[in-house]
């Protein structure tokens, strides 16, 4: 049933959405170039591997050496409205209809995290990956990571359909107040170092 669910609906948003979609992908090509896409592997349900969907926020900006810059110097005024919104993330209907994601699940993180995990927190694997999730309508990336892994197993635990309903209705919430986008002080979330020997 959940995964009809994710079809039925992420194909309807795909209709709805389209010309927005468009815009976006036309507004991301004429201020931060190509690719439009930015594409990185993460992990799946059990851990398996698959390519993440987004808009792109950040530019290519490089030092006389040819390294990339920090994140904060190439993070961009409009890819923080993007941010903000959620509308880089609408690429990840594409995932959900491809069986990569959910709509509602544990949010995938990078897959050098896999082996930092403690037993407990790798159960939020137990799951397939989400583009929302129970830790995003609690803090996001407002809240430790400890809380967030938290949060994502007891979903994996506890889920069913009509919390899953639940948690779409407090994303657009969450969505339309633009709350917990980003750590203060961050551009990007600060990387999870583990926390089994603490």
């Amino acid at each position: 049933m959940k995964r009809l669910f994710d079809l039925f609906v992420s194909l309807s948003l795909l209709v709805f959405l389209l010309p927005l979609i468009i815009i976006v992908a036309v507004l991301v090509r004429i201020k931060l170039g190509s690719p439009i896409i930015f594409k990185q592997q993460r992990p799946g349900l059990h851990g398996v591997p698959f390519f993440l969907y987004k808009f792109r926020t950040m530019n290519d900006e490089k030092d006389s050496e040819g390294n990339v810059l920090p994140d904060d110097v190439r993070f961009t005024r409009f890819g923080g409205f993007l941010r903000k919104y959620s509308l880089d993330e609408l690429p990840q209907l594409f995932n959900v209809i491809k069986g990569d994601l959910s709509l509602v699940g544990p949010r995938p993180l990078l897959m050098e995290y896999l082996e930092l995990y403690t037993e407990e927190q790798a159960k939020r694997h137990n799951v397939r990956p989400g583009i929302t999730g129970w830790a995003q309508v609690n803090g996001r990336n407002a809240i430790s990571w400890e809380e967030k892994f938290d949060f994502d197993v007891w979903y994996a635990k506890k889920r069913t359909f009509w919390f899953d309903m639940k948690i779409l209705l407090l994303t657009a919430k969450k969505v339309f107040k633009s709350e917990g986008i980003n750590q203060v002080g961050h551009v990007t979330v600060e990387k999870f170092n583990g926390t089994k020997n603490s």
